[in-house]
This record gives structure tokens, sequence and C-alpha cells, in this order.
């Protein structure tokens, strides 16, 4: 984090923003378009997570970042737990499904990471 100096280099929210364009440009289309309570809740979680990604870093405090990471995260599953919704509501296909799981696992893992890292950077400040 000491090197990075603006939300928009963290590779997390790189991949959070990929995840909620696919997510909205999905939402727009077919039967999914039509269930606007699904729609709105998937596209909030998505946003959720590039939105908590920012306003933690934004924080300059590595304690409240961690937090704010690890409530992108819980987005990020949520947005996991919709996709299923989703493809069992046949309003998206299995590749599809398969495709936008793997880049909200992908983001998950990514957060997972850089979670763990911010706790070690805070935990060195603290001993340090």
């Amino acid at each position: 984090m000491s090197h990075i100096t603006r939300f928009e280099e963290l590779i997390a929210w790189q991949k959070a923003r990929t995840l909620t364009k696919e997510i909205y440009k999905i939402t727009r289309q077919g039967a999914f378009a039509k269930d606007y309570g699904l729609t709105n809740q998937i596209q909030r979680a998505a946003v959720s997570i590039m939105s908590n990604i920012a306003e933690g870093f934004e924080r300059n405090k590595r304690g409240e970042f961690h937090q704010f990471l690890s409530i992108a995260k819980s987005s990020c599953a949520e947005v996991r737990s919709q996709l299923y919704v989703a493809v069992d509501c046949e309003y998206i296909n299995q590749k599809d499904f398969e495709r936008l799981m793997a880049q909200a696992d992908e983001v998950a893992r990514i957060l997972g990471a850089l979670r763990a890292r911010v706790e070690q950077q805070r935990k060195q400040q603290q001993s340090g």
C-alpha cells in the first residue's frame, strides 16, 4: 500500500470495476432485465465491492482499510450468491455463469490477499 497513491492503482479495484461492468451488461439482457429486484441487488453488490475498496483506501488508516476490504469481500460473496439465483432462474446461461463466477472468485482471492497484507502491515506498524 505504501507505493500506491490512488485506489485506482489497486488491482483489486480494477478487477472489481471490470466485474461491475460485466454485471451491468448481463443484467440489461433478456428476462434478467425484467427482474428488477435481483437486477438492483446484484448491481448494488457489485458496486459495493469497488466502492468499499476505494473508500477504505482513502481513509489512510490500515485498520479502517482492512475493515472496508472485509466489507468488499462480503459484497463479492453476495454477487456470487446472486449469480446462482440468476443461473437457476435461467436469466444467464452456464457459460456466462462460469465466466462471471470466475471473475468474482478472482476478485475475492485478491481481496483476501490484500486484506492479509494490510493486516500484516498494521501489526508491523503497531510493534515497530
